[in-house]
């Protein structure tokens, strides 16, 4: 196998094209194995194998800094840069990442996870590289999804502005434009790229100028007769008049090409756009196919595809969708809305059946959240289904145009807590802590799958923000009863209601908090379970009581502590003077939480059962309790 001699970028670059289509072959094979037995991110990685062959054998990282947006189709990147041996640990916990980070490797020169921020990055290590007067290339690779957020205009603009010199290598998956004018553009970009173009584009205006009397009237004629018919044929227009010189679109997938517009780029100066397609999922058949569900996968069988499922329960994505679906065609105000999202966030029985209740907004999570507050003002009850750090994005505008109004937007906020796999860019454990101190808002979160439907009843008849947050993945088995009821805000559920201590637990760390007690009553030590279920309005009452007969609260969270629903609760008890009260806090470190698996990440930070019995028995010894 080639495969088996590559150690660094350098081993591809005086291969035959032959040997580099063999080498690619190897390459989607390894990627397919990896990702059917650790899940991960197949189709936008099969999609780019020979686009990032061809950035390796033109440019020269570490020397040369690449950056990838998003990060999730490195693979083949990593693959390349001394990590071939250890790929088979991706997303394994202490193995390699799914996206670039800078402390795994060089060659990893900007560490990504979320979308549209490439050109951003580039840009500012381009200013740098200049004002040290250093000698390097920047290269940017970004997707047509990431293109849909507004960042990605605005560095495109800025850059354009400036005229750095930088590459943005668009990586389009979208075959249209191919079909459409693809031998004409290839044309063109051969004709632009060739040095005596920008030089008899010069000679031409010099020349017509020096017309005596009429000279600038005809040169300004012809520019605007140039700029007519360009914006005809020259499908880039939008990257020219931003300031960039526009190459493409090319094959995605042809290495020769590939190779030679590349080494033009690298010629020309100023900033340039490299126009690539590609075919997403390409050499795994369900994944051409379907390169939706293939985007990002859980473990799967090769010869199928199908996903090798773990539990029988439905997920808490599955019951927020179809609930939503039951909803609506009771409410016709309802309507849905997403981030590029549909299937992830279980929306896409909903756009099926209420196609014209459902808008789909790309990358562009701001827009999201203002777009769901103007529809707000008009009295719908918009829903915006979104993972808890991509909501991240959007803070301003959940904070100044939906909580300020007072506008009823409801965040279905999926994917809290604890991820897992996909590591900290992913992980969802800063919501509590940056949208409880919001005023206006509403923050719950569901002990389980049935409780979710409730919430979600619940938090479409309000006319106010509210949060509703549950984790990733499957849901407890419980039985999904109806009729949906309607809870009372900021009223915690009691579980257990006798013991010498209490365990106040909030959403997915209810049901470890429950094992804890039965743990705990092995040993001598009575604990009460109460589910808070709500953030903001917490229930004071409870921790009023809860505090006068047992004296030692113990708050469980899967987020940061570091305000958080541990900080909420010692904020009440201080504000109220229960000076008496012991607190525990469990939840998660101030640091950033790294990949494994969701159940290995609860164990090591102490908040599964196990981790909680000896941290509360760790506790009363401390004060010399039982």
């Amino acid at each position: 196998m080639i495969l088996e001699n590559i150690r660094e970028p350098k081993d591809i670059k005086h291969m035959t094209m032959s040997q580099l289509t063999k080498l690619a072959g190897e390459i989607r094979g390894l990627i397919v194995h990896t990702v059917a037995n650790n899940g991960g991110h197949l189709a936008p990685n099969l999609g780019v194998v020979e686009l990032t062959l061809a950035i390796h054998r033109v440019y020269n990282s570490p020397h040369d800094k690449i950056i990838w947006d998003v990060g999730h189709q490195s693979y083949v990147h990593k693959i390349l840069t001394g990590r071939c041996d250890r790929f088979h640990t991706l997303r394994t916990k202490d193995g390699i990442s799914g996206f670039p980070k800078i402390s795994e490797s060089d060659h990893d020169a900007f560490g990504t996870g979320h979308s549209s921020t490439s050109i951003s990055a580039a840009l500012g290590m381009a200013l740098a590289r200049d004002l040290s007067g250093e000698k390097h290339e920047v290269i940017a690779v970004i997707g047509d999804g990431s293109l849909t957020g507004g960042q990605a205009y605005e560095a495109l603009n800025h850059a354009g502005h400036l005229g750095t010199d930088i590459t943005v290598i668009l990586n389009d998956n979208e075959m249209s434009i191919a079909r459409n004018v693809g031998a004409m553009s290839e044309y063109l970009a051969k004709l632009r790229t060739a040095p005596a173009y920008s030089r008899v584009k010069q000679d031409i205006e010099y020349l017509l100028r020096r017309i005596p009397a009429i000279g600038d009237s005809v040169a300004k004629s012809a520019e605007r007769v140039k700029d007519s018919l360009k914006y005809l044929i020259v499908p880039g227009i939008l990257f020219e008049e931003l300031g960039f010189t526009y190459l493409g679109p090319i094959d995605g997938h042809n290495l020769d090409s590939l190779t030679e517009v590349l080494e033009k780029a690298k010629q020309l100066k100023g900033p340039v756009l490299v126009h690539a397609i590609t075919n997403k999922g390409k050499g795994y058949g369900p994944a051409e196919k379907n390169a939706d569900k293939f985007h990002g996968i859980a473990p799967f069988c090769i010869e199928t595809g199908e996903v090798i499922k773990c539990a029988s329960a439905p997920t808490y994505t599955q019951v927020f969708g179809d609930t939503l679906i039951e909803l609506a065609t009771q409410d016709p105000d309802i309507v849905a809305v997403t981030a590029a999202m549909p299937e992830g966030t279980g929306l896409k029985k909903f756009s099926q059946k209420f196609p014209k209740r459902f808008f789909d907004v790309g990358i562009a999570e701001p827009h999201a959240v203002t777009m769901a507050a103007g529809m707000a003002a008009q009295g719908k009850k918009p829903v915006l289904a979104v993972y808890s750090t991509f909501l991240q994005r959007a803070y301003d505008q959940i904070l100044h145009d939906i909580a300020l109004q007072n506008l009823p937007v409801v965040f279905a906020v999926d994917r809290a807590g604890v991820v897992g796999e996909d590591g900290a860019t992913h992980q969802g454990v800063f919501d509590l802590s940056y949208l409880r101190h919001i005023p206006n808002m509403i923050v719950m979160a569901p002990k389980d799958e049935a409780e979710l439907r409730h919430m979600l009843h619940t938090a479409c008849q309000l006319r106010r923000p509210v949060v509703l947050r549950y984790p990733r993945g499957c849901g407890l088995g419980i039985p999904l009863d109806n009729p949906l009821r309607k809870l009372e805000i900021g009223k915690a559920e009691v579980l257990h209601d006798s013991g010498d201590i209490s365990l106040l637990a909030l959403g997915a760390m209810v049901a470890p908090a429950v094992e804890a007690s039965a743990l705990l009553a092995k040993q001598g030590i009575k604990a009460r379970v109460i589910n808070a279920r709500f953030v903001k309005p917490l229930d004071g009452d409870c921790i009023r009581r809860l505090a006068r007969e047992t004296g030692i609260i113990v708050t469980i969270e899967d987020n940061v502590l570091a305000g958080g629903f541990g900080s909420a609760v010692l904020e009440f008890i201080s504000s109220s003077q229960l000076n008496w009260t012991k607190v525990l806090r469990l939840g998660l470190p101030d640091h950033f939480i790294e990949h494994g698996t969701r159940g290995q990440i609860l164990a090591e930070y102490g908040l599964d059962a196990e981790g909680i019995l000896k941290k509360v028995q760790n506790f009363m010894h401390q004060f010399g309790a039982r």
